[in-house]
């Protein structure tokens, strides 16, 4: 975990590669329930639920950064949501947009693998082992990293075969490369 100095928090997941279908497509666990990272922070199974009900009902947004910078926007988050594992995304890298196009190349090159959220904390309590329990948590972006914090959770179908992966890798990056 770090944060920026406004309140804004950072946390790092990682796991298996992107996976990239229809060509630009982006899916997996940005942060995975009940698991210690390696800043010490546990986030709280329905730690998300509250900030996703608002954005939803005010019809906001969570970005889609890279490397969690707010001027390098790379796509859009089409679905994001709680299950029992944690918080899964699914959205659409940008082929318009540069950075998008690299970010697709990374991934396919295996380069870059991690998720990471961007939030403020509204509710934490300390466990005996000293952990900061995330109970609730406001949730403002995720972005394509290159260090994962939460090596649990990376982005990536699970049931996906590797090879049937690295065949939508590399044509999704042909097609990235082309616009």
């Amino acid at each position: 975990m770090s944060s920026n100095g406004y309140g804004l928090e950072l946390k790092y997941a990682g796991g298996a590669p992107v996976t990239l279908s229809d060509q630009t497509e982006v899916a997996g666990y940005a942060s995975v329930f009940g698991i210690t990272d390696q800043g010490g922070d546990v986030v709280m199974p329905g730690a998300y639920g509250a900030s996703l009900k608002r954005l939803a009902e005010k019809g906001g947004k969570v970005r889609m950064l890279w490397q969690h910078d707010p001027a390098r926007p790379i796509g859009i988050w089409d679905e994001i949501r709680e299950d029992d594992r944690g918080l899964w995304v699914k959205g659409r890298l940008l082929p318009d947009v540069a950075q998008a196009r690299e970010a697709a190349a990374l991934i396919a090159a295996g380069a870059i693998d991690g998720l990471s959220i961007g939030y403020r904390t509204v509710s934490a309590e300390r466990d005996a082992k000293g952990r900061r329990l995330l109970t609730e948590v406001e949730l403002w972006e995720v972005s394509l990293v290159t260090f994962p914090m939460l090596p649990d959770a990376k982005v990536g179908a699970k049931s996906a075969d590797d090879h049937e992966l690295a065949a939508v890798f590399a044509a999704a990056t042909r097609a990235l490369r082309a616009n």
